[in-house]
């Protein structure tokens, strides 16, 4: 599992004075985005996916007074060219504001559209499976 902390940010807040729901995915995305990078090795390099499929449940609602979030990416299931995590964002406190599931897919950079994963890839994200 990672898990990656985000500091709570001012332009994070919308006018009732809590995190704006789209800043939740921001939060999972930044913190998807450091996993794959870790996972497939790539040095900073875009490993080239599209996230598919988002779904989360807010659970609570998140204020400036949290400070800081902790965000959770586990690998569920790895497909043919595609990937299922389960994701958390929790509070400093532990209490869980969104819980997420999302289906990222392999990108062919040069001609568009999915593509199989490499072995490579398939062999390290196996990995995070145990």
């Amino acid at each position: 599992m990672h898990e990656k902390r985000i500091e709570i940010r001012w332009r994070d807040m919308d006018a009732l004075g809590h995190v704006n729901n789209g800043v939740y995915l921001s939060y999972l995305e930044e913190a998807r985005d450091e996993w794959l990078d870790r996972v497939l090795g790539r040095g900073g390099q875009s490993w080239g996916y599209v996230l598919a499929r988002v779904e989360v449940d807010f659970r609570r609602e998140l204020a400036q007074a949290d400070d800081a979030v902790l965000v959770r990416i586990a690998l569920l299931r790895i497909g043919t060219s595609s990937l299922r995590t389960r994701e958390e964002i929790l509070t400093p406190d532990g209490m869980l504001a969104a819980a997420a599931e999302a289906v990222l897919v392999a990108r062919d950079l040069e001609g568009g559209g999915s593509r199989p994963l490499s072995p490579e890839e398939r062999e390290r994200l196996e990995l995070e499976l145990r």
